[in-house]
């Protein structure tokens, strides 16, 4: 009995597929806008200014611990707000606190995104009549993605920031000019 084998054993490829003629011209070469190649990299490496007010603080604590470990998303916790590009503001915002937050979001660089963490963060949460809460991080500065939640588990601060990933990307495609 005999066997008949294919070129791409007898040439010792195996299974392999035939180079393009793309690696023969620009070998190692990619192509891309340059508009989506850093928000690639934006997307890929976000620094966050945690502002951590109430109990919605410990659940984003625990986003960077081990079980969740929010590093495999390139997200960095930074204190300072000139190198951040992401605020995760996470609890009850008073209005002594308004004034600070504002100040904060000024001295990050652009561009610059907001995640609002809990129903106190979105909306003042079960303090939204209290003379002191403000009804939303929203009434100071703009927010980007909304977890909603009292206080939403990690997985939700992590669903998050995965959609604000995707808006960084869908930014940079938008953005771009028709060639």
């Amino acid at each position: 009995m005999e066997i008949e084998l294919g070129k791409g054993y007898e040439s010792g490829r195996g299974n392999q597929q035939a180079d393009s003629i793309f690696q023969h011209v620009l070998p190692n070469a990619v192509v891309a806008k340059s508009n989506e190649l850093f928000a690639q990299a934006r997307k890929s490496s976000l620094w966050t200014l945690s502002f951590g007010l109430a109990c919605c603080a410990i659940e984003m604590m625990s986003t960077h611990m081990a079980h969740h470990d929010f590093d495999r998303f390139g997200v960095i916790t930074w204190p300072s707000p000139r190198q951040a590009d992401v605020m995760i503001v996470a609890g009850t915002v008073v209005k002594k606190m308004a004034e600070p937050i504002k100040l904060l979001y000024e001295q990050m660089p652009d561009p610059k995104w907001v995640i609002a963490m809990g129903s106190c963060a979105t909306n003042g949460g079960p303090y939204y009549k209290s003379y002191s809460v403000v009804m939303g991080v929203d009434h100071l500065i703009p927010v980007d993605v909304y977890v909603p939640g009292c206080p939403p588990r990690p997985e939700a601060l992590m669903f998050g920031v995965m959609q604000l990933q995707e808006k960084i990307s869908q930014d940079a495609t938008d953005s771009d000019p028709a060639p």
